[in-house]
């Protein structure tokens, strides 16, 4: 229980993420979502490209009352025009950063959720609403914010191990797999890298220029502090460099949400970030009181 709450707020720019990372900040204007009420937010914002040319953005829906994640679907038109918003996929646990990737002939999620003990994939059986949970990754390590990249024929995964709060923020791991469902083989070198200022990864891994990048949360002033570009020079089965970028500043328009930014995803010509600002009011530590009093800790 705390009186500090962090409050995200969802919202894309129409630039690719290559143009971002080149220019090092969040071009203008920046299409924000609208605001959740008092104490709920929309995080973790990672967009899919639909067949009719509209949009799924997928979110982590997160409410201070239950202190529980679930994802939720927001479905836009072509011209980028909200046309629905609808649950897709809940579980006993918390739920966050739904990655969504296609391979082996289907189209996959693969969200945070080390409050279960493990990394589950799930597969999409119908109109990306239906999220069934297809394996259990194995890796050397509870993961969080496990962010996956395909490249030469082989999928990799960055993540962090959740084994500490300070592991959470400041240690990078990489495994690799021929085929998505497994098996995993962690890199012999892990952790890879140890940084608080570029270590947990902050959403999609994309080749540019022929490197990957791989955006990165700083956390030396706070969880979510900003988004830096973590350049990856050299990645193979026993070799992992890479150079951190400089941290992109908040973009004007954030406001009150300019304490923090700590997702940065790829969706072709646009990109999707989220930015917070963090709420100290007594209102929010009355609200954990009463949910301690009765008894509705989801942690």
């Amino acid at each position: 229980m705390g009186r500090r709450k962090d409050i995200w707020r969802c919202g894309y720019v129409e630039a690719p993420i290559g143009r971002i990372v080149a220019e090092g900040r969040i071009p203008s204007p920046v299409r924000w979502l609208e605001e959740e009420p008092d104490f709920c937010f929309l995080a973790d914002p990672f967009g899919w490209r639909t067949d009719d040319g509209g949009l799924r953005l997928f979110v982590e829906h997160y409410d201070y009352r239950t202190r529980h994640g679930t994802i939720q679907t927001l479905i836009f038109d072509p011209a980028m025009q909200l046309l629905e918003r609808r649950p897709c996929l809940a579980e006993p646990w918390h739920l966050s950063y739904p990655q969504i990737v296609a391979g082996n002939g289907a189209v996959w999620m693969l969200p945070e959720a080390h409050r279960s003990g493990g990394l589950t994939l799930y597969r999409d059986h119908g109109g990306l609403l239906d999220w069934r949970a297809e394996c259990r990754i194995e890796l050397d390590c509870v993961p969080v914010d496990a962010t996956l990249l395909r490249r030469d024929g082989r999928w990799w995964l960055f993540y962090s191990p959740a084994d500490t709060k300070l592991s959470k923020i400041s240690r990078l791991h990489v495994a690799w797999a021929d085929r998505l469902t497994g098996p995993w083989t962690p890199h012999p070198g892990n952790p890879v890298r140890v940084d608080i200022a570029s270590s947990r990864p902050g959403g999609s891994a994309v080749e540019i220029g022929g490197r990957v990048m791989l955006p990165m949360q700083d956390c030396t002033r706070t969880y979510g502090g900003a988004i830096r570009p973590l350049w990856i020079d050299r990645l193979d089965e026993g070799h992992f460099e890479a150079t951190a970028g400089e941290a992109l500043p908040s973009p004007p328009s954030a406001g009150p949400y300019s304490e923090g930014m700590h997702t940065l995803s790829a969706c072709g010509d646009i990109t999707f970030l989220d930015v917070k600002r963090i709420d100290r009011s007594l209102r929010g530590l009355a609200l954990d009181i009463r949910r301690m009093l009765g008894g509705s800790s989801r942690r």
